[in-house]
């Protein structure tokens, strides 16, 4: 299959000659591993909740057994699902340029578990925990037990213990987008990998590359948020485009994905 996909000579040369790059991505590249997104979460027993009824603070203040077991089921699924060759191909592209990040907004984990070794996390993960009232990282296996409202507690201060992710009406993690943004602004490419792009604020940090010279290349099935401004689109799954580009580049790394 990859063989059928061209590559763009000048992409080729693009990449070859980039100093820095960095990787944008977002629940498709995730999806291809098996990882419902986040609407795509609300199946079976969760079909009768909206999203956003179980990922705010006030919702986790209203019920906070409810959302605690929503998080456990998606965390056991992200648990099963396995990194796929779009994965594989940006940690191996890792290694083949001089500076690489990778900026996800995707709580999985799963470049991390591909090989990635630079990754900011805008949105958190799941399997990462803080205490919903003093904000101190706890590990689970260090948390106190539940009390009446039926989640683990916070061994400092008694507090309830809920996911370190990102909730609606929460601000992104102030290190991360600073990281973020930095990376953004001196990279040469940047690959805008399986997201819509509507998701803000962390969708503007393309347009800062952008802004700073940077080379746009999207690669999606579908046109996100972003198309008109990306200087290529590669059509298509990011589990197959990403090793075609990969060995495009660098025919030396093709054993990577035999």
């Amino acid at each position: 299959m990859r063989e059928t996909l061209q590559i763009p000579e000048s992409l080729v040369r693009l990449l070859r000659a980039a100093h820095t790059v960095v990787a944008f991505t977002g629940a498709g590249i995730s999806a291809e591993s098996g990882v419902p997104t986040f609407r795509d979460a609300q199946t079976g027993l969760w079909a009768r909740y909206d999203p956003r009824d179980l990922a705010t603070p006030q919702a986790f203040m209203r019920n906070p057994k409810l959302v605690w077991d929503w998080y456990e089921w998606r965390r056991s699924l992200v648990e099963q699902a396995q990194p796929n060759p779009g994965h594989r191909a940006l940690a191996v592209m890792e290694g083949l340029v001089p500076e690489m990040a990778v900026v996800t907004q995707n709580v999985d984990g799963l470049h991390q578990r591909a090989g990635s070794q630079r990754v900011i996390e805008l949105h958190g993960r799941l399997g990462r925990y803080r205490c919903f009232d003093c904000g101190r990282p706890v590990r689970r296996e260090e948390a106190a037990p539940p009390g009446p409202e039926g989640v683990p507690r916070c061994p400092h201060c008694g507090g309830l213990i809920r996911p370190d992710v990102v909730w609606f009406n929460e601000p992104l993690p102030q290190d991360a987008l600073e990281q973020a943004s930095a990376w953004m602004r001196k990279a040469d490419v940047v690959l805008i990998v399986g997201t819509s792009a509507q998701v803000w604020p962390a969708a503007g940090l393309p347009l800062e590359a952008k802004r700073a010279g940077a080379v746009l290349v999207e690669v999606n099935p579908q046109p996100s948020q972003l198309a008109p401004v990306v200087d290529f689109a590669l059509r298509g799954p990011a589990g197959q485009w990403l090793p075609a580009l990969v060995t495009a580049t660098w025919p030396e790394a093709a054993s990577a994905f035999a």
